[in-house]
């Protein structure tokens, strides 16, 4: 029996909207590419399902950095093939932790989601606020990563939100020295960037597997 993750629960108008995708554009993708092809309910409905829309998150943060979409087509049918990805249908997928990364960078976002993924991670990108608070919720993620200055400088503000939530532990990130400030919002470590990539795998390993709250004075092991 397959999960209830690997059936078709979302309409198109709903994918449309948390995605911020036209639903013509789904459309066309499904025709001209078939490699995100939804179930077709009784009425012939478009039914997407869970692993479904990370493919097209997938899909969408490539497209977002740069690449064309036959191309970014081409790689998520790698990934799929890959096993990087989960399948639709496929039950015996596993997944691990949900990493969120809200990231104003497409690019830094995508190094990042690279390095996680490779680790076992599953990853989401947001690369604006009002996304990443409609993924945190949608998601629950394990860790949320987030870019000080998305969305103009609001990253201070979703640490904050996010934190609140036990659901999640929070990693702040900027190139600015602005640790004081990320830490007493709430974030559980801050990490300079550029990203090293070694520092951001083991802070959010040594966070999923200590829970332990880093606050002004201490550091996260993993951070020399």
């Amino acid at each position: 029996m397959a999960r209830a993750d690997d059936q078709g629960v979302y309409s198109i108008g709903a994918v449309a909207r948390m995605l911020g995708l036209g639903a013509s554009t789904l459309r066309a993708w499904e025709d001209r590419y078939a490699v995100v092809v939804p179930i077709r309910s009784g009425g012939a409905q478009r039914l997407y399902s869970r692993a479904q829309v990370e493919q097209l998150r997938f899909l969408k943060a490539r497209i977002e950095a740069g690449v064309s979409a036959a191309d970014a087509h081409r790689l998520l049918a790698q990934e799929l093939a890959a096993g990087s990805l989960p399948a639709a249908g496929d039950p015996h997928r596993a997944t691990g932790p949900m990493v969120l990364i809200a990231e104003r960078d497409a690019y830094a976002a995508g190094l990042a989601e690279y390095f996680l993924r490779t680790e076992g991670y599953d990853v989401a990108i947001a690369l604006d606020a009002t996304q990443a608070k409609l993924y945190f919720d949608e998601l629950a993620p394990h860790i949320v990563l987030v870019d000080l200055l998305i969305s103009g400088g609001a990253g201070f503000r979703l640490v904050a939100e996010f934190s609140a939530d036990a659901r999640a532990q929070v990693v702040a990130v900027s190139a600015l020295g602005s640790a004081e400030e990320a830490l007493r919002a709430g974030a559980a470590a801050f990490l300079r960037k550029p990203l090293e990539p070694l520092t951001l795998v083991s802070t959010i390993r040594d966070l999923l597997g200590t829970s332990a709250l880093v606050r002004p004075g201490a550091q996260p092991s993993s951070i020399r």
